[in-house]
């Protein structure tokens, strides 16, 4: 499953960024090259899998919107070859912590979920032998 697709990339950072970071001909071209974005992308999605892998049931019936915008973050990191500018990075950086919040548990997202085992109790049981206190368990101590 695809989490975002090269429109929204353009929507969110613009023709120019994605024309300067996919244009990789020698000599340039003058266009996006989807191959290029195609492959961050399919990047991007195997490491979002890879995080929900444990907790949600793959491929997603629905792409939440949480997840597609992590995925934009992802894939423009992604298509930097060298150093990006702090913005991205800062994004990056906060996509990465948001998908390890999911893949914990401490952001639940409104999908089918993999539920772990349960042991079928509902609390703490304890089980122990009887103590009574008689004059001839506790000789030596009265």
């Amino acid at each position: 499953m695809t989490y975002a697709t090269l429109q929204p990339l353009i929507d969110r950072h613009g023709e120019q960024l994605l024309l300067q970071l996919t244009d990789r001909a020698v000599p340039p071209q003058g266009a996006i090259d989807t191959g290029v974005v195609d492959q961050a992308l399919a990047n991007t999605d195997a490491v979002i899998d890879g995080y929900l892998a444990g907790r949600y049931v793959l491929p997603l019936a629905a792409v939440p919107p949480l997840l597609a915008d992590l995925a934009l973050a992802i894939a423009i990191y992604k298509l930097h070859v060298y150093s990006p500018e702090a913005k991205i990075a800062d994004d990056y950086k906060a996509a990465m912590a948001e998908l390890d919040k999911i893949a914990s548990g401490k952001i639940r997202l409104p999908l089918a979920g993999v539920e772990p085992a349960a042991s079928g109790s509902t609390g703490v049981e304890t089980i122990d032998r009887d103590r009574p206190l008689t004059p001839e368990n506790l000789r030596g101590f009265i």
